[in-house]
């Protein structure tokens, strides 16, 4: 072997020691934790600030919420009766008014002189200021 000067030794000698302390240290690292995806905020509204709805179709509703708020609440199965002139919607509230899921929402359309026929809803979502602006006139509420 040929002979090498000792302070190059000293200095091969440093950089092997330091490769295999940051080899190490990137070794003892705990594995990053994974992204859980941001989780949407809960859009609950109560059924006491609820100031009208109208109905484009039998399977979805538009149900103004404190005057300012647009939910778009898709049903399940639906009824053409909600889109006929003069039809109700009736709400039975069994303890707390609050709204966040579809099965928060006990729903009945009535034509005012007879049978309350249930609807079902699937989904409850909170329209952005854009969408509400992109709704038909006559099909916001």
């Amino acid at each position: 072997m040929s002979k090498m000067p000792p302070l190059a030794r000293v200095a091969l000698i440093g950089l092997a020691v330091a490769g295999f302390s940051a080899s190490a240290a990137v070794a003892h690292q705990a594995p990053a934790e994974p992204t859980k995806p941001a989780k949407p905020p809960r859009q609950c509204f109560y059924l006491s600030d609820w100031r009208g709805w109208t109905a484009p179709d039998k399977n979805t509703l538009y149900m103004k919420v404190r005057g300012r708020d647009v939910y778009r609440v898709d049903l399940a199965y639906g009824s053409n009766q909600l889109t006929w002139p003069g039809s109700h919607l009736v709400s039975v509230v069994r303890g707390p008014d609050s709204v966040c899921h579809p099965l928060d929402l006990d729903l009945r359309v009535s034509d005012g002189f007879g049978f309350a026929m249930p609807i079902r809803a699937k989904a409850i979502t909170k329209l952005t200021p854009e969408e509400v602006a992109a709704l038909p006139k006559k099909d916001r509420p």
